[in-house]
């Protein structure tokens, strides 16, 4: 996947997410509404078949690329445990 910022400050993050999909994005916006940092994380697509995913987060106390770094990890995380627990099931 490819990032585009578009714009970055302290507070707000806009970045476009090149070869994402709406399932990824989705579960990357609720990871990062988790954060109670986070005032808002969401994102669009302009045309289904064509767009670009363009994220939008806007962040408290701390940055948004710290917030985004952060989403990042839980989301490895939670694929390793998921992974883990499939496997265990798998080879019973």
């Amino acid at each position: 996947m490819e990032i585009n910022v578009l714009e970055s400050t302290n507070k707000r993050l806009v970045f476009e997410l090149k070869d994402a999909d709406n399932t990824f994005c989705n579960i990357l916006k609720k990871q990062l509404n988790d954060d109670k940092a986070v005032l808002v994380a969401t994102y669009s697509i302009r045309h289904p078949l064509v767009g670009v995913p363009k994220f939008i987060i806007e962040t408290t106390t701390k940055t948004p690329k710290k917030a985004l770094n952060d989403a990042i990890s839980g989301l490895t995380e939670t694929n390793k445990d998921f992974l883990a627990k499939f496997k265990r099931q798998v080879t019973k």
